[in-house]
Order: C-alpha cells, then structure tokens, then sequence
C-alpha cells in the first residue's frame, strides 16, 4: 500500500495534549489519524455521531458540571420523582 504525505493545521496545545494521551495508549498521531481514517472508510462517514446538542442536554451538562442537580438517598426515591 502506497503512502501519502500529507500537513494538518491544529491548535497546538490539543495537538500537545493528544499526543500526550496517546503516547500513553501506545499510539503515536500517526497511528491514531491512520486508525481515524480507516474507521470512516469502514464506517462511510464518521465513526461516531455528529449532532447539536438540544438545550436540555446542555442544561444538564450544566447541572453535572456545578453539581445543581437533584439528588437522590435511593432509587425508589429517583423513580418516584421521575412519576411526577
């Protein structure tokens, strides 16, 4: 299989950080932008979903992330408010 070279533009403390973490996969970029494009030939597009997030989901990322969300001591707890 023959070879091509090609250049990317990324920001460079991603492109730091990802290497970082996939050294510690055992991955060099090379390797990961290789398995990356074979995954969307395999998969005719790519290989995870691409979608806007609805404002639902973002408040509930929101919620996780400052920790406002509900709480619950047991399940039956949980369930009993997801009736309501």
């Amino acid at each position: 299989m023959s070879k091509v070279q090609t250049s990317l533009r990324l920001d460079e403390d991603k492109f730091s950080e990802a290497k970082e973490i996939l050294k510690n996969l055992g991955l060099n970029f090379t390797e990961a932008v290789n398995i990356f494009t074979s995954m969307v030939v395999a998969n005719k597009g790519l290989p995870f979903d691409v979608k806007i997030p609805t404002k639902e989901f973002k408040n509930s990322i929101d919620e996780l992330e400052t920790q406002n969300g509900k709480s619950f001591k047991t399940t039956d707890a949980l369930f009993k408010d997801l009736d309501n």
